[in-house]
């Protein structure tokens, strides 16, 4: 039997008894003046989830439960499991078209943020290139049927192997990134690797801050990615790649500053700095990489759009004389996934304990996936919201932590979240805004099964990848006797 959460007299003198607290009881179910949540008297009005935090098709129905795509959340819930990713098609494909449209042909589609061959296969179809950062993701894509050459190789430390593969399928483009890689191409390039030679471009790290969390700063003079701008490691890489014992021919300059872009005039500053570069060495492309920043609550601000984004950097191009025969291109990842997905959980259990040395309580809401799903919580101190998709339009008085399963205090997927009062055990619980870094970096940590991933779109939903089972947590296991030292 499910048990609601109440503000109930019965309720707040049940929680009184386990803080040893003598209160009075309540009229009406009010929290008395000496009570306070985490977030204090301000959550007594908090609102439904802000629908633009969720994927394009979104419709509440007439019942007030969430449908996307056409097809009932719930229903999907129900039939393949909790947790589960679930995808709006259209989101991704108009988000594809649009950044097509704004930059051009050349855009990337920045893969880490989520593949697998669905994805792929899509933002091929809406005519994107595809930017790998492995050879794992290069085989993924190759095999969802994307052509070598819509393919852009990156890679901080891309091994020899990695690069050898890339130049045997004759590569789109391969992003160089350090003095060494430039030797191993060489290696490869005089045993007979590539014919002809692969086109590629350096990344430049142009020493940008671009105010965001350390850990996804990448343009910073500090990092470990690309040739310093300031140092001359760039120029002289430049002038490497360009002579006429390269292994590459170099077509053109790249950079990617950061991730969670909010601030436009950090593009800009990139482009004024790289400028002189580019023009130096007449260069015919110049990728500004991804980064744009998404609102994960709806406290944060909206983002701009793919489109003005191009805008700002091709009017900073201009600004800064680059010329317009320069190919602008780009690389979007979070702009392009990130709304356009939701992850469903089951509630299994919810615990109200106290705080020490105040007179509050803190709301455990725990379901069935957590930092193995979504680690960005645990490892950026990334908000999210938390509603319930069988009543979308009901306010969220009820403030909660909702946590995972994982052995780990730290398995918060909502440190800050609220619900509605009538929240129960068994519930669906949705979180938005999960469609980048969710399942490319889910893990098998306690050995929970990575969900499945659903594409939803014109009323059917299909699987494009499966839940894994119990017999995949064995799948890479070696069965050998054990040795004679080791037994009793």
């Amino acid at each position: 039997m499910m048990t609601a959460v109440s503000t109930s007299t019965a309720f707040w003198r049940q929680i009184d008894r386990r803080m040893g607290i003598d209160a009075p009881a309540m009229v009406d179910g009010a929290v008395p003046a000496s009570r306070s949540f985490d977030r204090g008297p301000t959550d007594r009005g908090v609102g439904p989830v802000p629908l633009r935090l969720l994927p394009d098709t979104t419709e509440v129905l007439p019942d007030d439960s969430l449908s996307i795509g056409g097809v009932d959340v719930t229903s999907v819930a129900e039939a393949v499991g909790t947790p589960v990713f679930i995808y709006d098609e259209e989101h991704l494909r108009s988000r594809c078209r649009e950044a097509r449209r704004a930059f051009g042909d050349g855009v990337a589609f920045a893969s880490k943020s989520f593949l697998c061959r669905a994805m792929a296969r899509l933002a091929h179809h809406e005519g994107m290139m595809i930017d790998v950062a492995s050879g794992g993701e290069l085989y993924v894509a190759l095999r969802s049927g994307v052509p070598a050459e819509r393919l852009v190789l990156h890679g901080s430390n891309k091994s020899t192997k990695e690069l050898a593969l890339a130049l045997s399928i004759g590569i789109g483009r391969i992003v160089v990134d350090s003095f060494d890689e430039i030797e191993r191409l060489n290696r490869l390039v005089a045993r007979g690797g590539s014919t002809p030679r692969p086109r590629a471009l350096v990344r430049v790290n142009p020493g940008v801050d671009a105010n965001t969390n350390a850990s996804i700063a990448t343009g910073r003079e500090d990092s470990k990615f690309g040739f310093s701008l300031a140092s001359g490691a760039a120029a002289e890489a430049v002038d490497l790649l360009s002579s006429g014992h390269s292994p590459v021919d170099l077509v053109g300059l790249h950079t990617h500053i950061g991730s969670q872009i909010f601030e436009l005039s950090a593009f800009s500053d990139t482009i004024d700095l790289l400028a002189p570069l580019v023009m130096k060495t007449q260069l015919a492309e110049l990728c500004v990489g991804g980064g744009l920043g998404v609102a994960y609550t709806g406290d944060q601000e909206a983002p701009v759009s793919i489109t003005e984004w191009a805008a700002v950097v091709r009017d900073a191009c201009r600004r800064a004389g680059i010329a317009d025969s320069v190919r602008i291109t780009a690389e979007p990842g979070r702009a392009i996934t990130a709304t356009a997905a939701i992850t469903c959980y089951r509630i299994g259990a919810i615990k109200t304990v106290p705080l020490s040395s105040v007179v509050r309580v803190r709301t455990y809401v725990s379901v069935d996936g957590g930092m193995s799903d979504n680690p960005r919580p645990a490892l950026y101190d990334s908000c999210y919201e938390a509603f319930l998709p069988r009543t979308v339009s009901a306010l969220r008085p009820f403030p909660v932590t909702v946590a995972g399963k994982h052995c780990e205090s730290g398995d918060l997927l909502v440190k800050s979240g609220h619900l509605p009062q009538d929240v129960v055990v068994g519930d669906l619980l949705a979180t938005p805004v999960t469609g980048a870094y969710g399942y490319a970096m889910a893990s098998n940590y306690n050995k929970l099964l990575r969900p499945p991933v659903v594409f939803v779109g014109d009323g059917r939903y299909r699987s494009v990848t499966r839940r894994e089972t119990v017999e995949d947590l064995l799948g890479l296991d070696v069965d050998e006797p054990v040795l004679p030292h080791c037994l009793p």
